[in-house]
């Protein structure tokens, strides 16, 4: 059997997960998706589609749709489904897994390659944040899980844009493309996605491109490196959701989030030795820290790309394609976490070229 593909969705409280949640269960695409719901949330989908004061843990809907609730761990309950689906005792295609708004996505990604029984019953395909338009910059200034939860995404959903300023809303998106250049946002309303852009994303396919914003790479680096902001939340500064009056100035509008993210490039190629004795002793020790990383290597000795890919200690590599005749054999690496150190962090990146 092929691997079922799981989506992980996230966001936080009131963000709308549970909305984009309905549509995609509404709709009439044709796939059976069973919904993974920690039951703890504020917001569960209970109102038109599960009935929640039921002992049955796994419901089945009228579109072949299937809803759960967590009452164990994630790992038993993704056992559960794959071993029912085994014995044909549940039929579905796919899973999304529809976190609370207070978690932190980083351990429910982790349970896909770190639990050898799921690793083989699923692949992961993407984590997916919906970010509140309205109130998205208070969470952000006083909540890490909000903070984290962008730093993880491969997909963001702005919800409620047409509730904040056209001023606000650039402002907003400026700043989460800081936190996270490599996800793909836009604006959504009420929850209309198109079904291409919640699954097969690829995500966490190492073989997937390496999408960065070009503009990311391309704008002044003091705007991202924390030292020319207009005003920094530090440990000084008591109220972190100061009501700021200068939103005016759009994209100078600057926060230092201790989410953020920094991009590597060079055109040396890497010594693979090297290079593997670096990382090992990053994430050694900055593991937790690290949300999400990944990059296209040129190394020394192989005509084909070499994708690389991590998530907090997790890190893979994989043989991607050659290089084409007449391409520019470079490496580029994005790093988002928290507090990393970007300067230690870019000069062993360079003490591991060749």
């Amino acid at each position: 059997m092929s691997l079922i593909p799981a989506t992980i969705l996230t966001g936080f409280l009131g963000s709308g997960k549970t909305t984009l949640l309905k549509r995609v269960l509404a709709e009439a695409h044709g796939q059976k998706i069973a919904v993974i719901e920690n039951e703890f949330g504020e917001e569960n989908i209970d109102s038109d589609i599960l009935v929640s004061d039921t002992n049955e843990q796994i419901i089945q809907m009228s579109n072949g749709c299937i809803c759960c609730t967590i009452r164990e761990d994630l790992r038993a309950t993704l056992r559960d489904l794959a071993e029912k689906r085994r014995k044909g005792e549940l039929d579905f295609e796919r899973v999304v897994i529809e976190t609370t708004g207070l978690a932190d996505p980083g351990p429910v990604a982790q349970t896909f390659f770190m639990d050898d029984e799921v690793a083989e019953s699923y692949l992961l395909d993407s984590i997916l944040t919906l970010v509140d338009a309205k109130h998205a910059e208070q969470q952000l200034n006083d909540r890490q899980e909000a903070r984290r939860q962008v730093g993880f995404a491969d997909q963001i959903f702005i919800s409620k844009a047409d509730l904040v300023s056209k001023e606000d809303l650039d402002a907003l998106m400026h700043r989460v493309k800081h936190m996270n250049p490599r996800a793909p946002q836009r604006a959504v309303h009420f929850g209309e996605v198109a079904l291409s852009e919640v699954f097969d994303l690829r995500g966490f396919n190492l073989n997937a491109k390496l999408d960065i914003d070009p503009d990311f790479l391309t704008e002044d680096t003091h705007d991202h490196e924390g030292h020319d902001h207009d005003h920094a939340h530090g440990v000084h500064c008591d109220h972190p959701s100061h009501a700021h009056d200068d939103h005016g100035h759009g994209h100078h509008h600057h926060h230092d989030d201790d989410v953020k993210s920094f991009v590597f490039k060079s055109e040396r190629a890497f010594d693979a030795a090297k290079l593997e004795d670096f990382l090992g002793a990053v994430v050694n020790i900055y593991g937790p820290r690290m949300l999400r990383y990944k990059g296209v290597l040129h190394m020394v000795g192989t005509e084909r790309k070499v994708i690389f890919q991590g998530v907090h200690q997790l890190m893979g590599s994989d043989l991607g394609p050659p290089w084409a005749e007449g391409e520019v054999r470079n490496s580029k690496m994005v790093f988002i976490g928290i507090d990393l150190p970007k300067d230690i962090l870019l000069q062993g990146l360079e003490q591991s070229l060749a």
